[in-house]
């Protein structure tokens, strides 16, 4: 087999494991020593596939650094439900309910079938989450909250399932951006967000899947009513400041 064609094939077997969410973005890949005996390949032909990801956006190397994943594989439905949720705005929340469903069942294999791995993962995203907070960069936080979520998707199991939450994400972070970054510096809206969290982490790391299914859904009944009352409370801003306008005009 060509050198050429085989790098191809492991270029296509490692965007599979980033899709699939065994290495997240920002995550480094192993030691190529690590990587080639894992994927039984040469190291010269995975040195070649790894520069195939890196121009395609997908890789970043640094010279004796390694290599880290820079952003995620989208599935191919995201594209379409973008375009539709910037011409009806209003089926966010149409986002928002199948999220509802997924995150429930996510939440619930992850406690079944969490390795020790896995359940180390969860807790240290979850702490990283929270730091972010401090931070002062809401979009930061928006990120850690996202891989948070994906981890416990991950811990799942569920290849499809991984493929089409990321993908959730995506039409999540692009459709409510503005409001997620209020959401998140609200006071009233963050102390329970992260109670919310931190249950589903335990009951995730306890390995209690009923208790995780419960603290999935509640905490996204949480989000859909916060974002509504956002919503609410910013027409009610806008309305305000127009009757204003009005007078100051008669």
């Amino acid at each position: 087999m060509k050198r050429q064609r085989l790098s191809e094939q492991i270029a296509e077997r490692l965007e599979t494991m980033i899709a699939r969410g065994d290495f997240a973005p920002g995550d480094r890949l192993p030691a190529e020593r690590v990587l080639a005996a894992r994927l039984d390949v040469s190291r010269p032909s995975l040195r070649e596939a790894i520069q195939k990801l890196a121009n395609k956006g997908l890789l970043r190397t640094r010279p004796g650094g390694g290599s880290f994943v820079t952003r995620a594989v989208d599935p191919q439905f995201v594209d379409p439900l973008v375009d539709l949720l910037q011409k009806e705005p209003a089926s966010r929340y149409d986002v928002l309910e199948i999220r509802h469903a997924l995150e429930g069942a996510a939440a619930y294999h992850a406690a079944m079938r969490a390795t020790v791995e896995d359940r180390e993962n969860v807790r240290s995203r979850f702490e990283t989450m929270i730091a972010m907070h401090e931070s002062g960069d809401p979009l930061k936080e928006i990120r850690a909250d996202t891989e948070f979520h994906l981890s416990i998707v991950r811990a799942a199991h569920n290849q499809v399932l991984m493929q089409v939450m990321r993908g959730l994400f995506r039409l999540l972070q692009t459709s409510i951006g503005q409001n997620l970054d209020q959401l998140y510096q609200v006071p009233r809206v963050f102390e329970p967000l992260s109670r919310q969290h931190e249950n589903l982490m335990q009951a995730v790391v306890d390995g209690d899947p009923e208790r995780a299914r419960a603290a999935a859904q509640e905490h996204m009944v949480f989000v859909e009513e916060a974002l509504h009352k956002l919503e609410q409370e910013e027409a009610q801003r806008v309305l305000s400041l127009r009757r204003l306008t009005d007078l100051q005009k008669a």
